[in-house]
């Protein structure tokens, strides 16, 4: 479950533990309380486990929604994502920037970038990935923590984006105490990839800020990207 959405439990539930110590002096039934507490943790867990926490990311996003900062720090996260995409040749579809525009787009978290990645979808889904397709599904999940990270410091989203890569690399049949040093392995190359295109990446932030289309973007990120060759080394397999 998302961090915020986790406190947002507490504090509700620390609201109505305190209601039930004074309920009685405001005239208030225990049992209305105890009641409320319960519905609270049944929507909880309704939300977690049948809605992936959609619902959650929503209240989130309503809540946060005016901070200025917040927005900010999605856009930059959904901009790395969209950039190192974008530069190992896997290109956006689309794009939204928050909770509600992701549940209508049919995806997890607070914002997200779609991809053209059929291809390796059906071979994630068969088992099927090469070592190069993990490695650049591997980037492209991380780089949004990365681009994060670079600008803030630290990362407050991204719990999606791990918890897709750990179960791509259970898909891949990797062993599974091998994943966090992929998935630290992945987070070096895109933050490699995003400071040699910090002139990209900022164009990029600026056009998506403006919501510009995907086309448009693409064409910031082209005209401001230096001419460095990417490429992915392979993960040694002695690793495993």
């Amino acid at each position: 479950m998302n961090p915020t959405t986790l406190n947002l439990l507490a504090v509700s539930v620390f609201a109505f533990t305190l209601l039930s110590l004074v309920g009685p002096l405001l005239n208030i039934s225990p049992n209305a309380v105890a009641i409320t507490i319960s519905g609270i943790a049944g929507i909880v867990a309704l939300d977690r486990f049948v809605a992936q926490g959609k619902f959650g990311n929503l209240l989130i996003d309503l809540v946060s929604g005016q901070s200025s900062d917040y927005r900010q720090r999605i856009v930059h996260h959904e901009a790395g994502h969209f950039l190192v995409a974008h530069l190992l040749d896997v290109p956006a579809q689309s794009y939204t920037l928050s909770a509600w525009e992701a549940i209508k787009a049919g995806l997890p978290g607070l914002g997200g970038v779609v991809f053209d990645t059929e291809d390796m979808a059906a071979a994630a889904a068969a088992g099927n990935l090469s070592a190069q397709q993990l490695n650049r599904y591997c980037i492209i999940g991380m780089a949004g923590i990365a681009a994060e990270t670079e600008t803030y410091g630290s990362s407050e989203g991204g719990q999606d984006d791990r918890a897709q890569l750990r179960q791509l690399w259970q898909r891949a049949n990797k062993p599974e105490n091998a994943v966090e040093t992929q998935l630290r392995w992945a987070l070096l190359q895109a933050q490699t990839m995003l400071k040699t295109q910090a002139d990209a990446y900022d164009a990029l932030v600026v056009a998506m800020n403006e919501r510009a289309s995907v086309a448009e973007c693409q064409s910031q990120i082209e005209a401001h990207r230096v001419d460095a060759e990417v490429g992915i080394e392979t993960v040694s397999t002695a690793r495993y």
